[in-house]
Parts: structure tokens; sequence; C-alpha cells
């Protein structure tokens, strides 16, 4: 009878086994349940109720719920040797192990259990980079960007403004001496690119420069007005001129024709100009060293260097010193030179050969405002424009005593004597170094040399022709026989 009981034991062990692998094949998670086929005819019993009552299921009850393992016919002898088994057939479920049900306290264990259970490793733990502080949501950490693209529109805005305004003033006062342009030019705004002569161009060197050719007049072989206006475009220099203040300017040069002119060198200017216009003009330092006295009706803020002294009290009548009191902080300065050639290189030494000169008239106007200047503000330079005619049509007109042409022309031929003194030792020096070149190159030759004999031989020579220099040079006197 027990070994009956014992293979109904086994067999009923196995059929268990093999409906768990049947109902799993996948190694599926199988909850540790011993009594849950017993739980399965609790189902069944209850089925009606649950089709019934679809309601929520029913609360935990408060006790503690004992179930017990159906009795089986077993030996007595055999009930005793289980007795100890006994606990493992009750299961208690309450309250006790209610702390066991925290999902929070358990993430994840599932998913470690059903690893293991596969055979896989534990997923590596995930590390969180560290997002760098640029990278994140934050404004403040590209302040310095900002700034750089608030400066590049700020730097562009005052462009396109400064750009604008030079445009503008340039083509006013174009528009403003017009008139009178052709009434003393056959030609007026001729670019010089092309063949034909043109009219009205206004050529733009740049964004703060303008020019303008007029040509076709007699005594002038043309005139060149350059408008050097401020630097608008550029915001460093509109910085700068707010701590320092400065203006617009009208450039004139009239080129002169040779024979129009009489030989002086002058020039009137305003005392913070002149010294600087002194130093680099290489005609007025030559033939002007010394200041003028100015004649009482001037403003005492301009100062005269004059070679000749009759030719500048011809040029500077009563109409210019009229404009030049009335005109008192507009006019820069006035330089008349029959010997202009620039102004002076620094760098470069005193030049052998004497530049060419030509014959100018330069004049330069300050245009009023002091950087605020407007389109209206250029009608007030137009009497300007008429005093430059003026004192064309004068100098055209003046001819030195024959006391001031002497002076004129000593001056010159001085200039041109101290030019060639300088071109003489020049060439003096070039030979010089030409001479000592060939006998450092003879002299390494005869070091060179490894036959005595033909060393002694070239010293020997060396020494005829030293001492055949130095020898005193006497003219031979040829007598006529009777």
């Amino acid at each position: 009878m027990k070994n009956a009981i014992l293979w109904l034991s086994l067999c009923y062990v196995c059929l268990m086994v093999c409906r768990t692998k049947s109902a799993n094949p996948h190694n599926a998670e199988i909850e540790d349940n011993d009594f849950a086929e017993f739980e399965d005819f609790e189902d069944d019993e209850h089925a009606d109720t649950a089709q019934t009552d679809k309601a929520a299921p029913s609360p935990k009850p408060d006790h503690p719920k004992i179930v017990m393992a159906p009795e089986a016919d077993i030996d007595p002898d055999q009930a005793d040797d289980e007795d100890e088994d006994d606990d493992g057939l009750v299961e208690i479920e309450g309250d006790e192990f209610d702390h066991f049900q925290d999902d929070e306290e358990f993430e994840g264990f599932d998913r470690e259990k059903s690893s293991k259970v596969k055979g896989q490793e534990k997923p590596p733990d995930l590390k969180i980079t560290p997002v760098p502080a640029y990278l994140q949501n934050n404004w403040e950490s590209f302040y310095l960007e900002m700034l750089m693209l608030a400066g590049l529109a700020v730097y562009f805005i005052n462009f396109l403004a400064g750009k604008s305004k030079n445009n503008t003033l340039s083509t006013a006062w174009f528009n403003v001496h017009r008139s009178l342009l052709d009434e003393h030019f056959a030609f007026v705004g001729d670019d010089g690119t092309s063949q034909e002569m043109q009219s009205g161009v206004l050529v733009k060197e740049s964004e703060n420069i303008y020019t303008l050719w007029c040509s076709g007049r007699v005594c002038c072989e043309g005139m060149l007005v350059t408008l050097k206006l401020l630097k608008r475009q550029d915001l460093v220099s509109t910085l700068a001129r707010m701590f320092r203040p400065a203006s617009d300017q009208v450039i004139i040069k009239v080129m002169l024709e040779s024979a129009e002119i009489d030989t002086f060198v002058m020039c009137l200017a305003n005392k913070k100009v002149i010294g600087k216009l002194q130093k680099e003009m290489v005609d007025l330092n030559y033939f002007c060293p010394e200041k003028r006295k100015l004649d009482d009706r001037i403003p005492p803020t301009f100062q005269l260097l004059s070679e000749i002294s009759e030719a500048s009290t011809a040029v500077i009548d009563t109409k210019v010193i009229t404009a030049l009191n009335q005109f008192e902080n507009l006019i820069e300065y006035i330089h008349i030179s029959d010997q202009y050639c620039g102004p002076r290189i620094q760098d470069e030494a005193q030049p052998s050969k004497m530049p060419e000169t030509t014959k100018i008239m330069m004049f330069c106007f300050n245009v009023p405002g002091k950087g605020q200047c407007s389109p209206k503000d250029m009608e007030a330079m137009k009497p300007l424009m008429m005093m430059v005619f003026h004192c064309l049509e004068k100098v055209r007109k003046i001819r030195l005593s024959r006391e001031a042409k002497t002076k004129a022309d000593k001056n010159r031929q001085r200039l041109a004597e101290s030019y060639s003194k300088a071109s003489h030792v020049q060439r003096s020096e070039a030979a010089q170094e030409r001479r000592e070149k060939k006998r450092r190159a003879e002299k390494e030759r005869m070091m060179a040399e490894d036959d005595p004999d033909r060393q002694r031989k070239l010293e020997e020579k060396t020494l005829k022709k030293e001492q055949k220099k130095k020898q005193p040079k006497v003219k031979m006197m040829k007598i006529k026989a009777m």
C-alpha cells in the first residue's frame, strides 16, 4: 500500500512538472505558490459569484487567512514522519508582509530577476554626462557674443549713415558752385578716363574724398578741387571726434602756366598750421625761413611766410583782407609758389638731383559747422571760391622789380648749387666705395695665391701702383722750334 501511494505521488509530481513546462515554454517568471492548484478549485466555486457581481474586488480581510491542505489517505506511520513538514502546508496572508508590496522600493527587481533567468548579464548602470554651461539654455553665457553682434550692428549702421552724409555734402557743394565754375572754365567735372571731354562728373576717390577737375581757362592749365570730408563712415574716427573735434576741408589747387607767374614764394596761414607747413613743404622751408610782419588790418590769427615782400603785398589787397576778416575761421592757408615740389620725405636723405617744380596756387578752406555741417552751410563758401579767382587774376599781373627779381634768381641758383654739391659728394662716395672694393678683391686674390714667387710679384706690382699714385703730377710744356 505504501509503495502504491509513493508511486502515485511520484506520478503526480511528474505530471505537475510537465504541466508547468508546457504552460511556460519560454521560461517565464512563475509565482512560487505551492497551493496554486487548490486555488483553481476555489476560483471555480466562486465563478458564479464573480459573474453576477462585476464590481470592484473585495478588500483584503483584516484577519489572516489560513489555507489548509486537503487530507489524503495516508498511513498513520507516514503521517508521523511528515508532521515536521506540516508547517509548509500552511500559508498565512495578512498585513505582516504588506511592506514588500511597495513598487517603488523594488523597482527594477523583476527585470534583474528575468535577466538572471535568461542567463543574461546585469545591464550596465546609466551614467548621465553633465551638460556644459555654455550649452545650457542660459542667455547669460552668451553675453560676449551678443556684445560683439551689437558692436558689428552699430559699426554697419554708422558706416551707412556716414557714407550717405558725405555723399550728400559733396553733392550740395557741387550744386552750389556749379554755375560759378561754368563761368570761368570751359569744362567742369572731367573724369579723365575717356578720350572725349566730359562735364559734371564728381569723382569719388573714397568714402570721404571727392575730386573735381576743371580746365579750359586763360593763365592756368587746370584746377583740381578736393573735398576732404571727415571719415564719418569710420566708427573709430567718429568716437575720436568727440574728444578732438575736426572740420571738413575743401582744398583747391590751381596749376599755373610758366609764363603767367613771376618767381616768388609766399604762404599766408593760420598760426595753428603754419609751423607744420614750413617744416613739411620744401619750398617754404628753403625760401621762407622767417615770418614776415603783417598789416594791422589782417586778423592776428594769421601769419605770413614770404620770400619777396612786395609780391605778398600785391597779393593781399583790400578784397583779400576783407575776406580774411569775414571768414577768419574758414581760411586755413593760401600758398603761392613757383618752386612747389610737394612735401618733404622724412626718411629720405637729401636727393642728388633737383626735384621737378611746378607753379601752383593752393587754398585750403574749412567747411562751417565744425563737423556738424549741413548742405545749407555750403552756401557760405561761395565767396571763398570767388576770392580764389580774384587771387588768380592778381598773380597773373604781378611783375617784380629788378632788385626783387635778382634776389629771387640768386636764391634759386643757390638752391641748384646745393643740389649739385650734394650730387658731387654722392658721386665721390660711390667712386671711393668702388676703389675700396677693387683693392679688397686684389688683396684677397693675393692671399689666396699658393706660389710664393707669384705672390711676391703681385705685392711688388701693387706697391708700384700705390707709389705712382702718390707722385705729384708734372705738366709737360711743349716748346716750339724756332
